[in-house]
């Protein structure tokens, strides 16, 4: 009796069954979801294409840009220099987040150019934070944005691409992002957030981080 009351205590209970997160359950998810995207536009979108909306929302090519239209002083000094600012935020903000979370970026992704380190992480995509952040600074400038398109072609104020051109850059910035899980570079959610992040970014400029307010500090 004795050595069977001694197996009852010293006995361990069995295992309980490990139960997925709701993390994991959403990451799987979206794992699929993203290759099944992958694969069904693989075939049909050409890959140039692909890389020339990559290219055009890569900080490489940004951030020359600005800093040469703020040495021609040829366009509106105030926005570049919030585009600069924000686009420092961003840059630091998504390496930062990608560093903590070092999410894998897709198997199937090929033939990609790392500038940094944290580029090997996919969460959360920078090319969609980064165009989401330039289309909303872009809504939120949109007079000065057609004033300058103004100032520096022959189109008058009510010609077609001075009025359309914020609504081309949105347009521009969504397609971008959508063509990062398409290039396979990031998965779905990696995009969504990062597309949230760059216009919670554009808004916080405007509102807070802007060449206006930080100047004046020091004034």
């Amino acid at each position: 009796m004795a050595n069977q009351d001694s197996r009852m205590t010293t006995s361990e209970p069995p295992p309980a069954p490990q139960r997925a997160t709701l993390l994991r359950v959403l990451l799987d998810l979206d794992a699929a979801v993203s290759l099944h995207i992958y694969t069904f536009f693989h075939p049909i979108i050409p890959f140039p294409l692909l890389k020339s909306l990559e290219f055009s929302g890569d900080g490489r090519l940004f951030f020359p840009i600005i800093l040469s239209l703020l040495l021609t002083r040829t366009t509106s000094n105030l926005l570049l220099l919030n585009l600069l600012l924000g686009s420092f935020l961003d840059l630091l903000l998504i390496g930062l987040l990608k560093h903590l979370i070092q999410r894998p970026r897709p198997v199937y992704n090929k033939n990609m150019f790392l500038s940094f380190a944290v580029d090997h992480w996919s969460f959360p995509s920078g090319h969609s934070s980064r165009v989401s952040f330039i289309a909303t600074l872009f809504y939120f400038y949109a007079d000065p944005v057609r004033q300058v398109l103004v100032a520096l072609s022959k189109f008058d104020a009510e010609a077609v691409f001075v009025k359309y051109f914020v609504v081309v850059v949105g347009l521009w910035a969504a397609i971008t992002s959508v063509s990062r899980v398409l290039l396979g570079r990031h998965f779905v959610l990696d995009v969504v957030i990062g597309a949230c992040l760059g216009v919670a970014e554009g808004t916080f400029v405007v509102r807070v981080f802007n060449y206006e307010k930080l100047s004046s500090l020091f004034i």
